[in-house]
């Protein structure tokens, strides 16, 4: 079978996976959403977040060096593939973290209330939560990922779907990516970082406070325009560092 067609196949999976993660992460876990509230999470418009598609690529390869090893023992053999499995998804996120934050001018999340947090792009506590997932996958989804592909490989309604996700996913990060070229211009033009999760909340305590409609899947989409929103963050950031000068 094709590794370029397992690859296809298990970015499509992790992409929508991770979303679902995110999205009850958000609603239950996070301190950033004390109202508990739904929220959409990612860069994209539609249910799925790249950066673990990525990762259960990456996932995948590195499990797939198992047969390689010449440790003896079983146990240790498992502990280098989650430890190597970590190290490697946090590489991704902290790679996709500073391009955003160096290349786009948008913070697309933010550690900085973490320990040990480098840049508020990485941090332990997520590392641990990262080699946790990798152990997830070794016993629960690699042992049989190759013989489902195999299966749905066999039925053309597996490859519409593939095709289709893949068309979808291309027109919706054009999307995003001409919404987000808007923050950047706006975050050069006043030598700000856009914190993207932020401006996301404020926009829906708005909507909420003035009862208007709420879209899940267009999140920025207002009866204001997007630059009134950002220049009021601009504006408590400014008076929050007049106040601790």
């Amino acid at each position: 079978m094709s590794e370029l067609l397992t690859l296809s196949f298990l970015f499509f999976m992790g992409s929508i996976a991770g979303w679902v993660l995110e999205l009850f992460f958000r609603r239950f876990f996070s301190s950033a959403n004390p109202e508990r509230k739904w929220i959409n999470p990612g860069f994209c418009t539609g249910p799925y977040v790249p950066l673990y598609g990525l990762g259960l690529c990456a996932m995948y390869l590195i499990v797939s060096l198992e047969r390689y090893s010449t440790i003896e023992s079983v146990f240790w053999t498992r502990a280098l593939l989650f430890l190597t499995g970590a190290v490697a998804m946090t590489v991704i996120e902290y790679v996709a973290g500073i391009l955003s934050l160096k290349v786009l001018k948008v913070r697309l999340w933010d550690y900085s209330n973490q320990w040990g947090n480098i840049q508020g792009v990485i941090c332990p506590k997520f590392s641990l939560a990262w080699a946790a997932l990798v152990a997830v996958y070794y016993f629960a989804v690699h042992p049989y990922i190759l013989d489902s592909i195999e299966w749905l490989s066999n039925n053309l309604a597996f490859s519409f779907v593939i095709g289709f996700f893949y068309g979808v996913f291309i027109i919706d990060v054009v999307h995003s990516a001409q919404l987000v070229a808007k923050l950047k211009r706006f975050a050069e033009e006043n030598g700000v970082v856009v914190r993207y999760e932020r401006l996301k909340e404020r926009i829906r305590a708005e909507q909420v406070r003035e009862r208007e409609k709420y879209r899940f899947f267009q999140p920025f989409k207002t009866s204001r325009e997007l630059g009134e929103y950002l220049r009021e963050m601009r504006g408590e950031l400014e008076s929050r560092v007049r106040r601790r000068k």
